[in-house]
């Protein structure tokens, strides 16, 4: 009998999940909530097969360029994969994949969330209550919001998410404007998207929620001049990578006035540091890179990654390649 193939996994996964790996590998768990240090993950890629991680690991060419040649595989445990670096990988021959389409509509209700939270000022008025402010039975002016029926939202990115977005926006009978380096006539045609340019959408919307993968276009995509464009009265919301927004400049707009309030799910830096000054502004409402955070969610985005590694250590083509030219460096089976 064959042995069994060496899986190294950055952080547990749900018990599910770790139920499938270890029925078919020989599997090692970094025990700790911190992220495994990079001389860790150096020492780890030269003796195993395969490396299940999340988006805090940076596995960068050094990394990479460490792993011996029965090391096949990288499987993220996100739809994102911006912390890998997968030229490096491909020029090696190593497999890496994600978690596509499973956290779609978990994200899109969180932003949605985020959004309603943000115009109703939900976490002040908890703040408020909880701290015994509360003093006045019921006030005309007390913790007013912003209206979210029948708005206009903007959409930065019509991908997956931000077409699940639009369709919760839908409902709201809210006006629909998006902007996305491709077309989507798919969300145009069922959901009566308006496709404009990026400017225009800043100006016009009154919600501007962002659903970008993080790219050396997308870095500081929203900054000040940009955040200049927007209503007084809009809000922004960020679900997607925290980089995307510049935070230097989202201070500024939000102590000075130029925005109403910013939903912030992610971070430039992660965790952020507790001084950071947005988050003493009453006009951020800040969670910790929570959007895909269901039990459900979570435990499928784990199942999906044991799938992928299966299937690059048994020498198929992982049903979530993300590298597919790496298929002509390593082809399947071998």
């Amino acid at each position: 009998m064959p042995e069994r193939k060496k899986v190294y996994v950055t952080r547990e996964l749900p018990e599910d999940a770790m139920k499938l790996l270890k029925s078919k590998f020989n599997v090692e768990v970094w025990q700790g909530e911190m992220p495994p240090p990079k001389s860790v993950l150096k020492e780890k890629v030269q003796e195993i097969d395969g490396l299940i991680c999340l988006l805090t690991e940076r596995i960068d060419r050094e990394i990479i360029d460490a792993a011996g040649t029965q090391f096949h595989g990288i499987s993220q445990v996100a739809v994102g994969f911006d912390n890998i670096d997968v030229d490096a990988a491909t020029e090696k021959g190593i497999y890496v994949t994600n978690t596509p389409g499973v956290l779609t509509e978990t994200t899109a209700d969180y932003a949605f969330a985020l959004l309603m939270a943000v115009a109703r000022r939900i976490a002040e008025a908890d703040k408020y209550v909880k701290s015994g402010r509360w003093k006045v039975p019921w006030g005309l002016t007390m913790l007013l919001g912003q209206d979210i029926w029948g708005k206009t939202i903007g959409i930065v990115g019509m991908g997956r998410i931000g077409s699940a977005v639009a369709r919760r926006a839908k409902g709201m009978n809210m006006k629909i404007l998006y902007y996305d380096v491709i077309r989507n006539e798919k969300a145009e045609k069922e959901l009566g998207a308006e496709y404009v340019d990026l400017e225009t959408l800043l100006k016009e919307s009154d919600f501007v929620t962002i659903h970008v993968p993080l790219t050396s276009s997308t870095r500081h995509l929203i900054n000040e001049e940009r955040l200049r464009l927007m209503k007084k009265t809009a809000c922004l919301i960020n679900t997607s990578r925290g980089p995307v927004v510049d935070e230097k400049a989202l201070y500024k707009a939000l102590k000075e006035g130029w925005i109403w309030a910013a939903g912030l799910d992610v971070w430039e830096k992660e965790p952020t540091d507790p001084n950071n000054p947005l988050l003493k502004l009453d006009n951020v409402t800040a969670s910790p890179h929570i959007a895909s955070g269901s039990i459900a969610t979570r435990t499928r985005m784990a199942i999906m990654a044991v799938e992928n590694m299966t299937a690059i250590l048994e020498g198929k083509v992982p049903p979530n390649l993300v590298n597919k030219e790496v298929l002509k460096v390593r082809p399947p089976s071998s």
